[in-house]
């Protein structure tokens, strides 16, 4: 059975705040295999005018995933997540995550499609800092396949 359209736009409230740290990030760069200074050294950052070190592009993807958890395991929706597979992944920043950000995800279903019998939930993940600023938008496809038929 098809996701019910009636959840597009449903928001879902703040995650508590995920407080980034110089380990974390030096950890995810490390990760993913990129040595940028303006990742590990903090003086490097601020010779980019940054007032700590930033977080590669992708690190957010851990809080913003994690955030759309709520979307995912809310049982009136009713998704099937065992037939779940990560079908794309976009972020928008208004600036860079950096060391010391006190960050919180609220999470909306921007749409729901179904294609050749499978459902796409896209999740919008809007990140903000502990002031209320935007940080970026991650937008979470999701893919549920069509159950096999017998």
């Amino acid at each position: 059975m098809p996701l019910d359209q009636s959840f597009v736009g449903r928001t879902y409230p703040a995650t508590d705040p995920y407080e980034v740290g110089r380990e974390k990030i030096r950890e995810f760069a490390e990760a993913i295999g990129d040595a940028n200074p303006a990742y590990t050294d903090p003086e490097a950052a601020r010779a980019l005018g940054h007032r700590d070190v930033i977080a590669p592009p992708t690190f957010v993807f851990a809080i913003t995933y994690k955030a759309a958890g709520q979307v995912v395991e809310d049982p009136q929706l009713g998704l099937d997540y065992s037939r779940v597979v990560h079908g794309d992944q976009k972020f928008a920043y208004s600036r860079p995550v950096r060391a010391g950000d006190r960050l919180t995800v609220v999470s909306t279903i921007e749409s729901i499609k179904s294609l050749a019998g499978n459902d796409v939930l896209t999740i919008r993940g809007d990140v903000h800092d502990e002031n209320g600023e935007h940080v970026v938008t991650a937008e979470t496809k999701l893919v549920a396949r069509a159950a096999e038929e017998v």
